[in-house]
């Protein structure tokens, strides 16, 4: 049988902020210590892209409540990512890096060159994210 690991954390931004993610990735891992420094890596500056962008874009002014689990297998790494903010116009189709004088629009395209998988849905006023990474063998 597959052994899996779940971590979940609740915040509300502000005043949590990508630190709270962070710190709930120290605790991720320290209970993986078999996950490559390279997943580890790229995962987590996947899942902080993804946790940043959604406290700077998708706050109303009332604040981003977000629900956070991450999961992990023998052979991938997921994070689930539910807010209360804002729907956004979201394509995840083909995303391209912006011109280089283009202050922003580059978040999704270092995240799919991160991770294997990125979902998005908005459903019942929730927008509700999903990425994966396989691990290395």
């Amino acid at each position: 049988m597959t052994e899996i690991s779940v971590h979940t954390l609740s915040m509300l931004a502000p005043p949590d902020d990508v630190d709270t993610v962070h710190d709930m990735l120290e605790s991720v891992w320290s209970s993986a210590p078999q996950i490559s420094l390279r997943d580890r890596f790229s995962f987590e500056t996947a899942l902080i892209e993804l946790a940043s962008n959604v406290i700077r874009h998708a706050d109303g002014g009332e604040g981003v409540s977000c629900a956070l689990t991450v999961e992990i297998t023998a052979d991938r790494i997921v994070a689930s990512l539910t807010d209360s903010g804002l729907a956004g116009n979201i394509s995840l189709v083909a995303p391209s890096m912006p011109g280089e004088l283009e202050e922003s629009g580059r978040g999704l395209s270092i995240i799919h060159a991160l991770v294997d998988e990125v979902d998005y849905d908005r459903c019942d006023d929730l927008n509700h994210w999903r990425i994966s990474r396989n691990l290395e063998s």
